[in-house]
């Protein structure tokens, strides 16, 4: 990404109702399905709010992000080991994780979709979980996505497809982001249309910020008793590695 979208990054997701959305979902995942005893790598950490999360979990943690920039940043924000790396070419040896993280990364222009899962898949110990993060639906592309140089979106299927495709099983692809889907798609497709508009990362009123969260709060509780969204703006996968 540019300097400024990991500024902007690492200023807002320790209270951004978005991050917090986020996380929450990983920790809920990765507490489901813990994966063997090991350590966990985040794959493309950014600045390392979600690292800084996952040391609740009381496992050693790893990062990686090819900014060394953000990779320092989030070394020092979360005391995790973090480098730079490239996520089509892990520089780990076969096996080192017990569970692997990796939130918006695949869309991005650098990263090849095939060989970073495939890489991901060879890093998990047997039994090993991986949790992913991707951006929905192609037609939803905004200026934001050229700002964070992303050139790809999904759909549930393509998600699971490349999870297939790298040998995972026991695979979860679900859409969240749900309720707030018709507010996103007027904001990307009409009020920030212009090569002007600013990035969608940045702090909200407390007041939007405290609705907006709590919105996801309640969709993602539904979704634990059952609920099954058709339609969101992210998708969330885990599967694993047999």
């Amino acid at each position: 990404m540019e300097p400024a979208e990991y500024d902007l990054m690492d200023a807002a997701e320790e209270r951004m109702w978005w991050y917090r959305a986020l996380h929450m979902r990983v920790m809920d995942a990765l507490r489901r399905r813990p994966g063997p005893a090991g350590a966990v790598l985040d794959a493309g950490c950014g600045t390392g709010g979600l690292l800084r999360r996952l040391a609740s979990l009381g496992q050693p943690l790893a990062g990686l992000d090819f900014s060394p920039q953000a990779a320092a940043r989030a070394g020092a924000k979360s005391g995790a080991l973090a480098s730079a790396g490239d996520a089509n070419r892990l520089p780990f040896r076969d096996g080192a994780f017990g569970a692997l993280t990796s939130c918006d990364v695949l869309c991005h222009r650098a990263v090849d979709p095939p060989s970073a899962v495939a890489e991901f898949h060879r890093v998990l110990a047997p039994g090993g979980t991986v949790v992913l993060n991707l951006p929905a639906y192609q037609w939803l592309r905004s200026t934001h996505d050229e700002r964070v140089h992303n050139d790809r979106r999904f759909t549930a299927g393509q998600g699971r497809d490349l999870l297939v495709q790298a040998g995972f099983t026991a695979i979860e692809a679900r859409y969240w982001n749900a309720i707030l889907l018709p507010l996103m798609i007027l904001q990307r497709k009409v009020l920030r249309s212009d090569e002007a508009a600013k990035s969608d990362v940045a702090p909200f009123p407390p007041w939007l910020d405290a609705a907006l969260y709590g919105t996801t709060v309640l969709e993602h509780g539904l979704a634990r008793l059952g609920l099954r969204y058709p339609a969101g703006g992210s998708i969330l996968l885990v599967a694993t590695r047999p």
